[in-house]
C-alpha cells in the first residue's frame, strides 16, 4: 500500500480530542516533529476546531496559532498542510513554507479560497461541507448520501477548476463526520471507490470520531477511551487505504503506521526477514 499518513497537530483550545494539549507554539512544532519520526508524511496544522458545535474564531487568532508552527516545520524539512477555512491564512501559511491547503469546506466558508489558492503552487484538499459546525448536524439529511457526496464534491471540484487551480492539484475528502451521522458515515466510507471515480487523489479523516465511539458502544456500556478509539481509526484507515484512499489523517500515527505495514505485509507486498 502506499496511501499516506497525515498527522493532525491542532493549536487549538477546544479540538474535540486533544484540545488545549499543542495550543503553546513549541508544544505543537515539538508534536509535529514527533509525528513526522512516528511516520507521518504530511503533517496537517489547524488553528480553529471543526468539532460539532464548534464556533468560528477570529483570523488574527487563527494565524497567530498556526503561521509560527507551520513555519518551523516546515523549515525542519516537513511537508506541511494547513487546516483552515481562511483565505488569508491559507496564503500566509503558504507563504511560511505549507504546500497543501485543507479546506474543510471546499472553499464555501470563504469565497475567495479557490482563487487565492490558485494563484499559490499549493494542492487543495475540497472536503464536503453542509454548513458551519455549530449545527452540522441539522444538514444530515440524504436520500443517497454517496450520491449526493459525490454530486456535492463534484460541484467543488468545478468551482476549483473554474478558480484556475488545476486537477493534478486537488484531493477530494468526504467530510467523514461533518453533516453526517451514524450510518451515514458508514456508507460514505464505503463508497471510496466512487468517490475515486471522480479522478482525483481522496483524503479520509475518521480519527477518534464520534460514529466509532457509538459503534463500539454498542457492544458494552463502558466509555469509549481515547485508545479504543486510535485502534477503530486504525482499522478504518486500513479499509480506506485497500479502497484507495491516498491518505489519511489521524492523531496516533504509530498505529496506523503499524495497521498499514501489517495490511501490506498480508497481502505479500511488504518485506520480512526471519530473525535467528
Amino acid at each position: 500500500m502506499s496511501t499516506l499518513i497525515m498527522g493532525i497537530v491542532n493549536v487549538t483550545p477546544d479540538s474535540f480530542s486533544d484540545g488545549g494539549r499543542y495550543l503553546d507554539a513549541d508544544a505543537a512544532i515539538a508534536r509535529g516533529l514527533l509525528l513526522r519520526a512516528q511516520g507521518a508524511h504530511i503533517l496537517d496544522v489547524g488553528g480553529e476546531s471543526t468539532r460539532p458545535g464548534a464556533e468560528r474564531v477570529p483570523v488574527e487568532v487563527e494565524q497567530e496559532r498556526v503561521l509560527p508552527v507551520v513555519q518551523a516545520l516546515a523549515a525542519a524539512g516537513a511537508l506541511v498542510s494547513v487546516d483552515t477555512m481562511n483565505a488569508s491564512t491559507a496564503v500566509a501559511a503558504v507563504e511560511a513554507g505549507a504546500r497543501i491547503v485543507n479546506d474543510v469546506s471546499g472553499g464555501i466558508a470563504d469565497p475567495d479560497m479557490l482563487s487565492a489558492v490558485a494563484a499559490t503552487s499549493a494542492d487543495v484538499v475540497l472536503g464536503h461541507w453542509r454548513g458551519p459546525s455549530s449545527d452540522m448536524y441539522a444538514r444530515a439529511e440524504y436520500a443517497d448520501v454517496v450520491a449526493e457526496v459525490l454530486g456535492e464534491l463534484t460541484g467543488r471540484v468545478e468551482a476549483a477548476a473554474g478558480a484556475g487551480i488545476p486537477p493534478a492539484r486537488v484531493v477530494v475528502d468526504p467530510g467523514i463526520g461533518f453533516g453526517k451521522i451514524g450510518e451515514q458515515n458508514w456508507a460514505t466510507l464505503r463508497g471510496i471507490e466512487r468517490i475515486g471515480g471522480l479522478g482525483h487523489r481522496v483524503l479520509i479523516g475518521t480519527s477518534r470520531k464520534r460514529f466509532l465511539a457509538e459503534t463500539l458502544e454498542q457492544d458494552d456500556a463502558i466509555d469509549v477511551s481515547e485508545q479504543r478509539r486510535d485502534l477503530a481509526t486504525a482499522v478504518t484507515s486500513v479499509l480506506a487505504a485497500q479502497s484507495g484512499a491516498w491518505a489519511v489523517r489521524v492523531h496516533d500515527v504509530t498505529a496506523t503506521r503499524d495497521a498499514l505495514k501489517i495490511a501490506t505485509s498480508w497481502k505479500g507486498e511488504g518485506r520480512w526477514t526471519r530473525s535467528r
